[in-house]
């Protein structure tokens, strides 16, 4: 049964704003474009918090200022910015179950996935792995 809400993992959210989709499989994008036109996608105030890291620490060059690209690609109808501000989300982002690393970005994106009953579209393998797991729902791109 497929997800009918998807949280963008920080580089699927930048890849589709840049427009290099590319980078994911047809039928993968199909599926997002249609969870897109019928529910929205989710994007994590992480993400922000990471592309902006990501462009101070020269890892990517973004075609606007920082502030500017980000305000653009989340000007979507079909995005909707979700935030920390459950503290349950918070705190499940330190306890998640099972095995998995201790990045605290992709940990808080585990955990806002799960809160939001939603599958984190990713290419991390890591995250993929857990996922096969059990742990969160995940749409392998």
């Amino acid at each position: 049964m497929r997800p009918d809400r998807f949280l963008l993992d920080t580089h699927v959210w930048l890849w589709l704003a840049l427009g290099t989709p590319k980078k994911i499989a047809p039928a993968t994008l199909r599926l997002i474009e249609e969870s897109a036109r019928s529910v929205g996608l989710l994007v994590s105030i992480i993400s922000v918090w990471e592309i902006a890291l990501l462009e101070a620490r020269h890892r990517i060059v973004l075609p606007l200022p920082l502030r500017d690209w980000v305000d653009l690609a989340l000007d979507r109808p079909e995005i909707r910015l979700v935030g920390l501000n459950r503290p349950g989300t918070v705190i499940d982002g330190v306890k998640l179950p099972g095995e998995f690393h201790s990045d605290p970005a992709d940990c808080f994106l585990i955990a806002t996935a799960r809160a939001r009953r939603a599958a984190l579209v990713t290419h991390d393998e890591r995250i993929i792995e857990y996922g096969r797991a059990g742990h969160v729902r995940v749409l392998a791109v």
